[in-house]
C-alpha cells in the first residue's frame, strides 16, 4: 500500500501541565468565591461598594482570562484533532478511489484472459477435430 502516515500535531500536554492548568482554576475559583463571600459578609457603606465593585470586577477579569487560557489550549487540541481527522478523511478518500481503479484493473485483465482462454480452446478443438478428420482417412 502506498500510504503515507499523517503527521501528528504535537498538541500533547504533559500531566504536570495539566495540574499546574487546574490549580490555576482552583486558586482563581478559590479568590473569587472569598471575594464573593467577602462582599456579603461586610457592612454595606457607599465608599465600600464602590472598592468593592472594583475588586469584584478585578476578579471577574482573572478568573475570565483563567478560563479563556484554559479553554484557548483545549480549543487548539481540539482544531489540531479537527485538521488531523480531515486530513486521514482525505487519505482514505485517495485509497478508495486508487483501489477502485485497481479494481476495475483486475476485472478487465480477467476478462482479457478469459477471452484468450476461449479462443485457444476453440483452436485446440479445431486442431482435434482436423487431426481426426486426417486420421480417418
Amino acid at each position: 500500500m502506498n500510504a503515507m502516515p499523517s503527521e501528528k500535531i504535537d498538541t500533547k500536554t504533559t500531566d504536570s501541565e495539566h495540574a499546574a492548568a487546574a490549580a490555576d482554576v482552583e486558586a482563581g475559583i478559590r479568590e473569587f468565591v472569598r471575594n464573593d463571600v467577602a462582599y456579603l459578609r461586610r457592612p454595606q457603606n457607599g465608599a465600600d461598594n464602590v472598592a468593592l465593585d472594583a475588586t469584584a470586577e478585578a476578579t471577574v477579569n482573572n478568573v475570565n482570562s483563567l478560563i479563556q487560557r484554559v479553554a484557548g489550549a483545549s480549543l487548539a487540541e481540539i482544531e489540531g484533532l479537527i485538521t488531523e481527522l480531515q486530513s486521514l478523511r482525505d487519505l482514505l478518500h485517495a485509497e478508495g478511489q486508487r483501489v477502485q481503479r485497481e479494481i476495475a484493473g483486475y476485472a478487465q485483465l480477467s476478462h482479457a484472459a478469459m477471452q484468450s482462454t476461449r479462443m485457444i480452446a476453440d483452436n485446440v478443438a479445431q486442431w482435434k477435430q482436423a487431426t481426426d478428420k486426417l486420421g480417418r482417412a
